[in-house]
């Protein structure tokens, strides 16, 4: 392994690292990604640094700030209302097309991701990855690629998963049986339930509600 290689695999593994450590709020929104620190941090150099940050920068994780340092971006309102309605567009997209050309392999990749760790962050964002791979459509593949790390961002949002793993038992029993209809309908109604939790999460913050837990 050459030199460029070597910087090659090290920028991948420092982007891993920082991807994770936004996702999970270990870096908040906002802190400061300066890359001397960052290189001494994880016992690299600069450069591959400065490469993982422009990869964070642009899958939206993170924002750089020329000859000064970048930062973790803030996701408003406004971003992840955007970021609902691409998904509303091209989940269905990807459930419809993932149940049309359904095969027993795919059903049971689905099923082996909601049971292996149903309600955890990884869990719930592999099973929409392998929903968009099983859809077989390489565009489709490409654009859901490009805000992946967005929807594990919201994701990581929500203090509950149980409810977003029993949407997706729906979701990966339609595409079991091929019913694209179905699957297309469950895809939207399960981004809108994803948006319904964010709002109220973000209403109950607002005020300093809490809400009420029924006997």
């Amino acid at each position: 392994m050459n030199r460029a290689q070597e910087r090659e695999l090290e920028s991948t593994r420092v982007a891993s690292w920082l991807r994770d450590a936004i996702v999970r709020g270990a870096r908040s929104p906002g802190s400061r990604l300066i890359e001397r620190d960052l290189a001494s941090e994880y016992g690299v150099s600069r450069v591959p640094v400065r490469s993982a940050l422009k990869a964070l920068a642009m899958e939206g994780l993170v924002e750089l700030r020329p000859r000064t340092w970048a930062i973790v971006r803030e996701f408003t309102q406004e971003d992840l209302a955007d970021l609902d309605e691409v998904r509303q567009v091209l989940e269905p997209m990807a459930a419809r097309l993932a149940a049309e050309r359904r095969s027993e392999e795919g059903a049971e990749r689905l099923r082996r991701a909601i049971s292996a760790a149903p309600s955890t962050i990884g869990a719930a964002a592999e099973f929409h990855e392998i929903v968009v791979e099983l859809a077989g459509n390489r565009l489709l593949a490409d654009l859901m690629g490009s805000i992946r790390s967005r929807l594990r961002w919201e994701l990581a949002q929500h203090d509950d998963l149980s409810h977003i793993a029993d949407e997706h038992v729906a979701l990966h029993e339609a595409i079991r049986d091929g019913d694209g209809d179905r699957a297309a309908q469950l895809a939207h109604e399960h981004v809108q339930s994803i948006r319904g939790d964010r709002l109220a999460r973000a209403e109950a913050l607002r005020t300093g509600s809490v809400p009420v837990v029924a006997d």
